[in-house]
């Protein structure tokens, strides 16, 4: 069985978002692995990222990956401990509500409530995993 190659996705609009978002689904991060760079314009976090691609038998992986938005112009949070920069936060879904075009806010929702709002020029992202894939005896589940 040949090994999926890691992911390298781009994201320009809310399409490519999507797609972004779904290969996120059930990713956990630590508070601390937010980063916001005003000067740059960047938003970065670096993440644990269960490989739904790689999915198929009783144990599924992980890998470490980092996504990064530029263009930002602004970011706020809700519900997000970050005076508990170890506390572990589960990525549910990344979405853009389109502003004045090509701008708009990018919601990065997380389990529990918590969530994190870019203002954004356009849309302007990229995933990439960057270490080698390793097993983990649990796979995220979704209840009905």
């Amino acid at each position: 069985m040949s090994r999926p190659e890691p992911l390298r996705l781009l994201a320009q609009d809310a399409d490519d978002l999507e797609v972004i978002s779904a290969a996120l689904q059930d990713a956990v991060a630590k508070v601390g692995d937010l980063e916001w760079d005003a000067r740059g314009r960047r938003f970065t976090v670096a993440l644990n990222r269960f490989r739904w691609e790689a999915a198929g038998g009783l144990l599924g992986e992980r890998v470490r990956a980092g996504l990064q938005f530029g263009s930002v112009l602004a970011v706020k949070s809700r519900n997000l401990r970050r005076e508990a920069p170890e506390a572990v936060i589960e990525l549910l879904a990344v979405s853009f509500e389109p502003g004045e075009t090509p701008g708009g806010e990018i919601r990065l929702a997380f389990a529990g409530g918590g969530d994190v709002v870019l203002t954004v020029e356009c849309v302007d992202a990229a995933l990439a995993d960057v270490s080698p894939p390793w097993r983990t005896p649990s796979t995220p589940a979704h209840g009905g």
